[in-house]
């Protein structure tokens, strides 16, 4: 019976959303993981049509956001650790594609592909539940800032990644170029805490408007998870600032308050909606 029952909920979960959005957000989704899967086509000849590719799965991405996440036809937005995975990754590549225009970054498309089209069938799959615009006028203005920090903080782990690669090729090639597309390792390295700074700036900023508007505390894992989050990011600036900390220290210390923000909401939905099939209050 429970086995039944944990069956059934996650039937629920999956496809309860074509009853009230019809099939539009199907069709868009669809063509975003079809976009995506194009981008991860191998070889330079395809290279463009694989930038190309990336683009029109971003664009379509972003349509199934506004129909789906924002809730269009809905008495408000479809909130769950999935759906926040899916515009944490949008944002993510927004940022590569702005940059990507500035700054040459190969090798990371295929991966942003992969991440764009497993953020959209998740998101499929798992749509979270309707949240009605009700509580607080600063929630959604809290929602936002929290979900622009992660994305801020996702292309820090990106670039951070980036970083620790070209570091191990220089340690075994010495001669082989410094960074992604000729990029200086110190060019890179102040990119990557640029990142970290404005997302710190803007979670500091959803912490400080979710302190204010709460009238009723509940000292939960978000809350925990969000906090250690805040004080790892707070330590990583202040160890750059005053002891200079570089290089895999650094990104060390990034990736753990990385993994601690992303726990703080995917995490704590996940087991939420997935292992215990309850809708988060």
């Amino acid at each position: 019976m429970r086995l039944a029952r944990k069956y059934t909920g996650a039937m629920i979960l999956s496809f309860g959303r074509e009853a009230s959005l019809g099939a539009a957000p199907l069709v868009v989704a669809l063509g975003a993981v079809l976009a995506y899967a194009l981008a991860l086509w191998p070889g330079a000849a395809q290279r463009r049509l694989s930038e190309l590719a990336l683009v029109a799965g971003w664009l379509l991405h972003a349509v199934v956001l506004l129909l789906d996440i924002g809730g269009a036809g809905l008495p408000g937005a479809r909130l769950g650790f999935a759906p926040v995975l899916s515009l944490t990754v949008w944002l993510v590549l927004a940022v590569h594609e702005v940059e990507s225009r500035l700054v040459p970054v190969p090798g990371v498309r295929r991966g942003l592909a992969l991440a764009g089209m497993v953020a959209v069938l998740l998101a499929w799959a798992f749509p979270g539940d309707v949240r009605p615009a009700t509580g607080s006028a600063w929630a959604p203005l809290h929602f936002v800032l929290g979900v622009a920090s992660y994305g801020l903080f996702g292309a820090a782990v990106l670039h951070a990644a980036l970083l620790d690669s070209a570091e191990r090729r220089i340690r075994q090639h010495p001669t082989a170029p410094a960074g992604p597309g000729g990029m200086p390792l110190l060019r890179l390295e102040r990119l990557t805490f640029r990142f970290v700074e404005a997302g710190f700036a803007v979670l500091t900023l959803a912490l400080l408007l979710g302190v204010a508007t709460t009238t009723v505390w509940r000292f939960n894992h978000k809350i925990v998870f969000s906090m250690l989050a805040w004080v790892v990011f707070a330590a990583l600036l202040s160890g750059r600032a005053l002891r200079g900390w570089r290089g895999r220290r650094a990104t060390r210390w990034l990736y753990v308050g990385a993994a601690l923000l992303l726990l703080a909401y995917v995490g704590y939905h996940f087991v939420l909606e997935v292992v215990l099939m309850r809708q988060a209050g």
